[in-house]
């Protein structure tokens, strides 16, 4: 519950070593990493793969269920601060591919300056 309540107060995507600087005197490495995957692979969490070269994760919507996640959503990463949020506002298409090729998963990342970083 603490990794959980870190992802949603944070408002964004984080890393799993922010989770372990975040919370470093109650988990380990091990525990951060397989807590990540078991709520990735329950549908609370999906991953981002940003610019930053971390994977990233953030709440998944009300939509997913196991393993079978719908982001048709934008993620943008701030190229100043590095962080990463969800756009679930602004849809993106699957997109079509040549035939013989089969999308598995898709990621939309638009890289910029937030309007923190702006200001």
């Amino acid at each position: 519950m603490d990794v959980l309540d870190f992802i949603i107060d944070s408002h964004r995507a984080v890393s799993q070593p922010e989770l372990e600087h975040a919370l470093v005197h109650k988990f380990d490495r091990v525990t951060l990493y397989r807590t990540l995957n078991t709520f990735n692979e329950n549908g609370l969490l999906h991953t981002v793969a940003d610019s930053s070269g971390s994977m990233k994760y953030a709440l998944c919507n009300t939509h997913c269920e196991g393993n079978n996640h719908h982001h048709e959503h934008l993620h943008f990463h701030c190229t100043s601060c590095s962080e990463t949020v969800c756009f679930e506002e602004v849809m993106v298409t699957r997109p079509t591919l040549p035939a013989g090729y089969a999308a598995v998963d898709y990621n939309f990342v638009v890289n910029g300056i937030c309007r923190k970083c702006q200001a």
